[in-house]
């Protein structure tokens, strides 16, 4: 693991430095009038010099704006754009950045390394994976892979599990990445958050181990090796570090509030050489701990990295001063965080409103009653947002819209390339650029008729024997119930293999194969499947490589599968359904928070933790700061539980010392006992579900 010596023993060995100034144009001489463009604080954080730089950022400031001019201030004043980069958690908000910089300048900052931490790692882990003994075409696995992974490790394993409650492959995957990513024990994340596994320590333990040997051996990196084994790379060998670390002379990072351990690491690398980091997040947005982010690495900054200025964007462009007031005061009874008060010019507003429901049914009622009268009234479907704690709390919700035709999405399906029939032609590609992959060979075996999983490790076992060439169908005692299909699937794969042709070239010779297979093996939906893969063609038209194709998809998958998202028929945009982890960096002009009781947020599991608590305050606050114009907080006063039975309950512990003056209380009435048609006509909306302010 990296520790702060290493950096230590980069100065002492026996290499000569020499110090330079960077020059710097006279503001006058710049190109772009950065103090006319941005604000004071945007200006500070835009300009400022060298060293550490941590800039607190709160919701709706800008950030991405003055990132965006901080990358083309330092290409403007003289910093060469190959020796900046700019680390991100999506590829998409890097991409834009960086065009957005080349809108404001010049073509040289779509020369600005930027990615993914992630991404990142892969590049230089391409170019030296064989100093860790990895050959440099190795695969990456997706969570599920992984998890395959480890199913096939503990079933080779010699631990003893038969008739006792052993965790599951997604299970021991999920435990395997927090301990890597958190950087601690195995015993420490069962006691944590797997209890009931705690006396299984041991086997776990050397199911870990046997897992990190497969994957070395089978030229296998799951998507947190990406990270690991690049700090594994910086700590065995020195050079490789200082010679990536010298060539990253400022280095810059977005939301930085969502790092783990193991990227706070990685950017301390980096910077080791040069000592130019700016990292923008907002520690009240550290929402994501049960993925590994550490709120230590944004509070801790300061001390981390001595010497280190602490600016701060507060000036908030998106929401009412009403709502700015209530986020305010949420983030007051926070204990450990940086002091910021968020304020905004923009003026007019109401307060937001606190809106206690009898039931379920009648908070349902009162959301979708009040969505078709804001609707009325001029404000579109796709404006507006319904946000909650869990994905199981708009169930009720989802109905009522449904009985009222609102079209509707929920945020959090599956990604297309987690889509079966996705997965199947990727692992045809996976088996041709890396015929080590035995997770894709055990895939794509299986899709042979008359093969089994029995069968399928039969021959990998062969494949893996015959050190020539792992597509040439040799005299072998095989079966004659698939002996013509694997002949088949190694005349595809060898014709892929030895072409150049592109790579969409190349997915259509697969998908040439495979169609046949999909009609076969997913006969009820295939024509639905056989779009996804049309999508997936015109995926592959923006790679030059194979390589690259494989790694994108696991890097940055792509959202939406029509197996799983039908095709909205409605002639407007829908309404937006999300969990409020989900709707993070997303904004509504109205935005309604629903089931806002004790017990969902902070969630129950969270009681007795202070770091829990204190995170399930930060993601009220994020809920609240997606809201532009108008914002509803509501909650039924009357829930049943299994055993219980029906019982009353309490609006959320966060909301009770708000004054009235910033949040107001509000009463439904039931003026219209009677159900109101599908599509109801606007004098009607009031009749049911206003709130009666």
């Amino acid at each position: 693991m990296w520790r702060l010596g290493l950096i230590k023993k980069l100065f002492s060995m026996s290499r000569k430095f020499i110090l330079t100034k960077e020059e710097t144009l006279p503001e006058n001489r710049l190109t772009i009038a950065y103090r006319d463009e941005l604000n004071e604080q945007q200006f500070q954080v835009a300009t400022i010099g060298n060293g550490p730089v941590l800039v607190v950022a709160g919701a709706g400031t800008g950030k991405t704006r003055t990132l965006i001019y901080r990358v083309a201030y330092l290409v403007e004043t003289g910093v060469a754009p190959e020796h900046i980069v700019l680390l991100t958690f999506t590829r998409r908000s890097s991409n834009e950045m960086l065009n957005r910089a080349a809108g404001l300048l010049d073509g040289r900052c779509k020369r600005v390394r930027g990615g993914t931490f992630h991404a990142f790692c892969l590049t230089i882990l391409k170019q030296y994976a064989s100093k860790l003994d990895y050959p440099n075409n190795f695969t990456i696995l997706d969570a599920s892979d992984a998890a395959d992974v480890i199913d096939v490790v503990r079933s080779t394993s010699s631990i003893n599990t038969k008739g006792k409650r052993f965790p599951r492959k997604g299970t021991l995957q999920s435990i395997f990445s927090s301990v890597r990513n958190k950087g601690v024990a195995v015993g420490q994340v069962l006691e944590a958050g797997y209890p009931q596994f705690g006396a299984f320590t041991q086997e776990i333990e050397l199911l870990f181990e046997e897992y990190s040997r497969y994957k070395q051996k089978h030229g296998l990196m799951d998507y947190d090796d990406l990270l690991i084994m690049t700090l594994k790379l910086f700590s065995k060998d020195p050079a490789v570090l200082f010679e990536i670390a010298s060539s990253c002379r400022h280095v810059l990072v977005d939301e930085y509030q969502d790092t783990n351990r193991t990227q706070s690491l990685i950017v301390k690398a980096l910077a080791s050489v040069h000592g130019n980091v700016m990292v923008v997040g907002d520690d009240a947005q550290s929402i994501y701990r049960f993925r590994g982010a550490d709120f230590k690495n944004i509070i801790g900054f300061p001390t981390e990295y001595a010497g280190s200025t602490v600016l701060k964007l507060e000036h908030n462009y998106r929401s009412t001063q009403s709502i700015l007031d209530l986020a305010n005061h949420l983030l007051s009874q926070a204990k450990r965080k940086f002091d910021k008060q968020l304020f905004t010019l923009k003026e007019g507003g109401d307060l937001p409103g606190l809106v206690p429901a009898p039931d379920d049914r009648f908070e349902s009622r009162f959301v979708s009653q009040l969505i078709l009268q804001l609707r009325e009234q001029g404000i579109a479907l796709r404006e507006m947002a319904v946000l909650f704690r869990n994905g199981h709390n708009s169930f009720d919700l989802e109905i009522e819209l449904g009985r009222k035709n609102i079209p509707f999405v929920k945020y959090g399906g599956l990604k297309l390339a987690e889509a079966a029939h996705i997965k199947d032609v990727l692992a045809y590609l996976k088996v041709i650029e890396n015929p080590r992959d035995t997770v894709a060979w055990n895939r794509i075996l299986q899709l042979l008729e008359g093969v089994g999983p029995k069968t399928a490790g039969q021959i990998i076992e062969w494949i893996e024997a015959d050190q020539d060439d792992s597509f040439e169908l040799k005299e072998r005692p095989f079966s004659t119930a698939y002996i013509e299909s694997l002949r088949a699937l190694f005349v595809m794969l060898r014709s892929v293999k030895t072409s150049e042709s592109t790579p969409t070239s190349q997915v259509e010779a697969v998908l040439a194969y495979y169609l046949p297979v999909l009609k076969r093996v997913y006969y009820e939906d295939f024509q639905k499947r056989e779009q996804d893969l049309e999508h997936l063609i015109g995926l592959t038209v923006s790679f030059g490589k194979r390589s690259e194709l494989l790694d994108s998809l696991v890097l940055d998958p792509i959202e939406l599968t029509v197996i799983d998202v039908e095709a909205v028929k409605d002639d407007e945009p829908p309404l937006t359904l999300s969990t409020i982890h989900s709707a993070k960096g997303l904004e509504f002009k109205v935005v309604f928070i629903i089931h806002a009781m004790d017990g969902i947020i902070p969630s129950s599991y969270s009681v007795g933790d202070d770091e829990s608590i204190e995170e399930e305050l930060r993601l009220l606050y994020v809920a609240v700061t997606r809201a532009a114009d108008h914002l509803y907080i509501s909650y039924p006063s009357l829930q049943y539980r299994r055993y219980d039975g029906q019982y009353f309950t309490q609006p959320s512990r966060f909301l009770e010392s708000v004054p009235e003056d910033i949040l107001e209380l509000c009463s439904l009435v039931e003026q219209d006992p009677v159900e109101l048609p599908s599509h109801p006509a606007p004098n009607q909306l009031t009749s049911s579900g206003t709130p009666n302010q």
